[in-house]
């Protein structure tokens, strides 16, 4: 047998003793969160659904496109591409993989190379002990080369599982900067489409406005000319002409509104501002709501939530790091070898006589740290605890939020039937009194105080529908909709 190996022996002993014992991983066992609300997830429903809610599962990405408006897919699609906030999340998912990358390696050896090459001069000896007079001038031996090689090479055996538990809480943490990239998607989508429904409705209000400013000053010329016969009261001016002031007062802040409101667009999609007025400048209809709406059950809310899954993740994450802290607990052993070469001339650098080598197991417990360890694994303890509550409360505030969201998309909708008979009924009116007025039987003030209940009335409908709109746009982001992987 070669001396090296004859030599490596009880090493080569250590390591399949350590190797037999490697499945042996201290610390708990992470197998699913706990339960939390199981009797609202048995019951199968939302308490407060409205019935125009459907228990079919819905489509996780793409909410948007049932609403039917072109313009709003694509600010969503360009924020979902483009947006600052979602390169950032991207970015914390390369971090979190190349984490658990560099864990991973932790497993494998660690094996260095390095070469050298040396050149030196000796002095003469003679030199120093000579009387000065003479002799020859000998200069030493030189240059000298000197030629070297060699590789190390270092391996921590993992015995207790400290590496495998740092492993997991890694792979775990990569698992949940995933999902707060899917939420991240969540929220992103849900506030371009809140801002979008908010641009249109502030553009309808705009156009409103202005239309009761036109009657409302219609009305106040007809009544002064009234004043002027004497049939008509200073009173009645008054009245009207406070009207028509309130009117044009209300008029500036929307239009300030509608500045903000293209800027939010342009910083959610990743421009910059007045980018897209152009584009958005226009007045469109709101959007249209499907008939029915998708929203599954509890269970599948809790599958289909981003940051529910961010939450179990983490807590997985937190349970992983009582083993790793545990770990240290136990006798680290590690070997340590080295292999080198060296001669005068690199031809000759890597022959066996020139070769040196060593072998080194090394033990290492550390039986006596006052408490250290002790106290690493109750701050681990601590923050599975609080990892465990914080997904009880993620989980509990997610059934909040889609049965909130429920009951304000139903009433919502309820209230919007109501806004649209009185629309009606002010249509209805306003043409009534337009057919008096034509046959003789109305003045004119008469016919534009009813148009101005009608615009009035039609106004307050709109407001209805944007409100059902956002409403809508609440309950897809409660219900966790709008990520992909």
């Amino acid at each position: 047998m070669y001396a090296p190996l004859r030599a490596a022996r009880p090493a080569l002993i250590l390591l399949v003793a350590a190797l037999a014992a490697a499945g042996c991983t201290v610390g708990p066992d992470y197998r699913t969160a706990p339960e939390v609300a199981g009797n609202a997830v048995a019951a199968g429903t939302f308490p407060h659904a409205p019935t125009l809610a459907e228990a079919r599962q819905p489509d996780v990405a793409d909410w948007w496109r049932a609403l039917g408006d072109p313009l709003l897919a694509n600010l969503i699609e360009t924020a979902l591409r483009d947006s600052p906030d979602i390169r950032a999340s991207r970015a914390r998912v390369r971090q979190a993989r190349a984490g658990l990358a560099g864990n991973r390696a932790n497993l494998m050896p660690k094996v260095n190379a390095s070469a050298a090459m040396l050149r030196t001069r000796e002095p003469d000896l003679a030199s120093f002990g000579g009387d000065g007079g003479g002799g020859g001038g000998g200069g030493g031996r030189g240059p000298l080369s000197l030629y070297i090689a060699g590789f190390d090479a270092s391996w921590e055996l993992d015995l207790f599982g400290g590496t495998r538990r740092a492993i997991e809480a890694a792979s775990a943490e990569a698992d949940a900067a995933d999902a707060e990239l899917a939420d991240a998607h969540v929220q992103l989508a849900a506030e371009v489409a809140q801002a979008y429904v908010t641009l249109r409705e502030q553009q309808a209000s705009l156009a409103h406005l202005r239309a009761s400013e036109t009657l409302e000053a219609d009305m106040l010329d007809l009544t002064r000319q009234r004043r002027a016969r004497g049939v008509a009261s200073e009173l009645e001016v008054e009245r009207l002409l406070t009207q028509l002031e309130n009117t044009r007062a209300r008029i500036a802040p929307v239009e300030a509104g509608l500045i903000e409101s293209f800027d939010q667009l342009a910083l959610l999609t990743g421009r910059s501002p007045g980018t897209l007025d152009t584009a958005l400048g226009p007045s469109r209809d709101l959007p249209v709501l499907p008939e029915t709406v998708a929203v599954g059950d509890p269970a599948t809310l809790l599958k289909a939530r981003p940051d529910i899954r961010v939450a179990e993740r983490r807590l997985a994450s937190r349970t992983a790091q009582i083993g790793e802290r545990k770990a240290d607990w136990f006798p680290k052993v590690s070997l340590l070898g080295s292999l080198g070469f060296s001669a005068m001339d690199p031809g000759h650098l890597v022959r066996k006589e020139n070769g040196t080598w060593l072998t080194l197991p090394r033990l290492q417990w550390n039986i006596l740290d006052f408490g250290r360890v002790a106290a690493s694994v109750d701050n681990a303890e601590a923050g599975r605890d609080e990892a465990e509550a914080s997904y009880e409360s993620v989980v509990l505030k997610a059934l909040r939020d889609a049965d909130v969201a429920l009951s304000r998309y139903g009433h919502q909708r309820d209230n919007v039937v109501v806004l649209r008979r009185v629309e009606a009924s002010a249509e209805r009116a306003s043409t009534l009194q337009q057919q008096r007025y034509r046959a003789g039987t109305a003045s004119m003030l008469e016919w534009l105080d009813v148009e101005r209940t009608r615009v009035v009335a039609q106004q307050d409908r709109i407001s209805g529908d944007a409100n059902l709109l956002k409403d809508y746009v609440s309950l897809q982001k409660a219900l966790g909709l709008g990520w992909r992987t």
